[in-house]
């Protein structure tokens, strides 16, 4: 099966799909610049020891949360401003989710990287806007999509002439309040552009807790090891010390304490990976 030709360069130092795996890792929303920095610098050193390039991850707004009582963020502004000083501190790059169109030029001014969320990656205009930043473009795959579909969201960033784009596998629907991952998505996707797997999102139940979304984390070693063998460029993981305590996605998030031992299962995985990467049985 063909494998794409262009890789995603997101700083001069960190390229996803050019053979180091890049972790896209944080809390899932901003809650405040301590915690932030608490699980910055915890997962940096990890990855740095596991051999990942790093990328630290958290949304300035959740705009898609079950209930309208659900915590969103701390506001747009302190948010990237959060975000920005984390970013300074570390001496990481940052990835950050945009919503609508008018978003993009001003987050593009502090994140490295602008996610686009599955609910949204068919919208046009959101991947226009995105592209013409300049910036790294990281389209999620939407839970209805197929994967040989997410070539046009693919191609409408490239329209912009921005070729610094990727996909991710987060898992689709399957009934209700449940997500499967079909591995077959990864290869089907890699034709395209590099892929990141999304480890705690694919063990996510939307709207499973009633108000709110609940999640299966036991699962996410399972899925983790599956995708790093299938092969994929990079991964996606939420991580707080105290998931029960976050103030969103808690029930799929990997507690910061066991994010060690995961890295180090993940890089192995991925090892055995790529080293058969190039089998095939036709």
């Amino acid at each position: 099966m063909p494998v794409f030709t262009q890789p995603m360069r997101i700083t001069d130092q960190v390229v996803l799909g050019e053979g180091k795996p890049v972790l896209f890792s944080g809390p899932c929303a901003v809650e405040s610049f301590d915690i932030c920095m608490e699980i910055g610098s915890t997962v940096k050193a990890e990855a740095e020891k596991n051999g990942f390039s790093y990328v630290f991850k958290a949304s300035f707004d959740k705009a898609n949360r079950t209930s309208s009582g659900s915590f969103r963020g701390i506001g747009m502004d302190k948010s990237l401003e959060v975000l920005q000083r984390v970013g300074k501190e570390l001496g990481v790059p940052l990835v950050t989710d945009i919503h609508e169109s008018c978003q993009a030029a001003e987050v593009a001014e502090v994140a490295d990287v602008l996610q686009i969320p599955a609910f949204l990656c068919r919208q046009t205009d959101l991947l226009l806007a995105a592209g013409k930043t300049g910036k790294a473009i990281k389209v999620k795959r939407g839970q209805f999509m197929a994967p040989e579909d997410m070539q046009y969201a693919v191609d409408k960033v490239r329209s912009t002439g921005n070729e610094n784009v990727c996909l991710t596998e987060r898992g689709f629907s399957l009934g209700y309040h449940n997500l499967v991952v079909d591995m077959r998505s990864l290869p089907t996707m890699r034709q395209f552009a590099p892929v990141v797997f999304d480890i705690t999102h694919s063990v996510q139940q939307p709207g499973g807790q009633g108000g709110s979304s609940g999640g299966q984390r036991e699962f996410a070693p399972f899925l983790a090891r599956a995708a790093a063998a299938a092969g994929v460029d990079g991964f996606f993981i939420e991580t707080h010390p105290e998931p029960a305590k976050a103030l969103s996605d808690g029930p799929n998030m990997i507690p910061l304490h066991r994010m060690a031992d995961f890295l180090e299962m993940l890089k192995e995985c991925w090892e055995t990976g790529n080293k058969y990467s190039g089998f095939k049985v036709e």
